[in-house]
């Protein structure tokens, strides 16, 4: 805001010296502009000293010729006095050119005045209507990168930031929302391994009881040893099971993936996908072709089919050869198929089959970062609307197929 109200002091003293140059020009022209009146009764003197008779009927500004006599000097009229061969001569003009100057200076003024009303009016438009309210956010993400996360942002009819305020404010919520979900999950993972962890000392202790009951020799029959054994076989697959919670516990449920089914247009899909990564690709040198389609209504999450595109077509850049990546469409029983191939595949068949699945990563993935979740909520999210999403290998190309139901 500061480096505006620099810029509009500076523009109001501009305006201020335009004004004064324009006036000064104009008034030093004025001044000093040829008089054509002037001109005119040189003309005549001439006549005159030639024994012509003047004639004014042909001037535009002389109105009279008179000659020296009573009340010469006595007129209402402006007037020139030339001595010609020993003679007087009196000559009446009017000097109409004084009002045209005026009159000029009075429309380059009211120029100039509407045109500065109209760049400062603007200009505090711009200030009042554009940069104070984006000034207002300009502390809401130092504010979320703290975790401050329970002061909504105000509303406001602001026809330039209504839709961006809208969306902080629901970047706000979602990330309040989310936090409260991980302190829930959080929660509710503790209570559930400090449980399982208290039922597993039970039948670990019968376990140990056992066993220094065998080391004593307290159990003298085979009967009795081989029901012992049994007892502890028994005992082990219950700690077993509970280990198994455990690792299930672990696995599922650590993402919160919401879905709000809708519907939605391919062609919106298609276009937020091109529009981004036309632009991103070409920077890369990698040819980037979308296929034809027929435009028709899908049943989804727009926001999260359009993660689910970017999460592969990521892929498809990270772990392909940078030479192409292709976006073909097909449909089958009611379903639109959604294809994204890309050249340069080095993942071996026999890890196909597990790249769904949470934290895993291929051998191809060595030298690459990422967490192994990309395609795993990808499936996760496909699932949730009712689609699927599958991958195959062919002649080198990786293809990963997502499929949308029609609405």
């Amino acid at each position: 805001m500061k480096t505006f109200n620099r810029i509009f002091a500076v523009v109001t003293v501009l305006i201020i010296v335009v004004f004064v140059t324009a006036n000064m020009i104009l008034l030093t022209n004025n001044n000093d502009s040829d008089r054509p009146y002037l001109v005119e009764i040189s003309r005549l003197v001439h006549k005159i000293e030639n024994g012509s008779a003047p004639d004014v009927s042909t001037c535009e500004y002389v109105t009279a010729v008179v000659e020296y006599g009573d009340d010469f000097y006595n007129s209402d009229s402006d007037y020139v006095v030339r001595e010609i061969k020993g003679e007087l001569y009196r000559f009446e003009y009017t000097a109409s050119s004084d009002s045209d100057d005026t009159k000029l200076i009075a429309i380059v003024n009211s120029s100039l005045g509407i045109m500065t009303v109209l760049i400062i009016a603007i200009m505090l438009y711009i200030r009042v209507k554009i940069l104070k309210p984006f000034e207002q956010l300009t502390d809401v993400p130092y504010e979320l990168s703290k975790g401050n996360l329970t002061a909504p942002v105000k509303e406001t009819k602001n026809r330039f930031f209504g839709r961006f305020i809208w969306g902080v404010d629901m970047l706000r919520e979602n990330m309040e929302q989310q936090k409260e979900r991980e302190l829930n999950l959080q929660k509710d993972k503790k209570m559930l391994l400090l449980s399982l962890s208290h039922d597993i000392k039970t039948p670990l202790s019968a376990i140990k009881l056992y066993s220094k009951a065998l080391s004593k020799g307290l159990y003298d029959s085979k009967e009795k040893q081989l029901e012992i054994a049994e007892s502890i076989n028994a005992k082990a697959d219950e700690i077993e099971n509970y280990v198994s919670e455990i690792i299930t516990a672990s696995r599922e449920d650590f993402l919160s993936l919401e879905v709000n089914m809708g519907e939605f247009y391919l062609s919106e899909l298609v276009s937020k996908i091109s529009i981004y990564y036309t632009e991103k690709l070409s920077l890369i040198k990698t040819d980037f072709i979308v296929g034809g389609y027929s435009d028709c209504l899908i049943s989804g999450d727009i926001d999260r089919s359009i993660e689910v595109m970017q999460n592969i077509v990521e892929n498809a850049i990270k772990y392909g050869d940078g030479k192409s990546i292709e976006i073909s469409f097909s449909e089958d029983d009611g379903c639109v198929l959604v294809a994204v191939r890309n050249s340069g595949c080095t993942l071996p068949d026999t890890d196909l089959p597990h790249i769904f699945d949470s934290f895993w990563r291929g051998t191809n993935a060595e030298k690459e970062k990422g967490s192994g979740l990309g395609l795993y909520i990808c499936r996760q999210l496909m699932h949730k609307m009712n689609g699927e999403i599958f991958a195959e290998i062919k002649d080198g190309f990786m293809c990963v197929t997502t499929v949308f139901g029609k609405a």
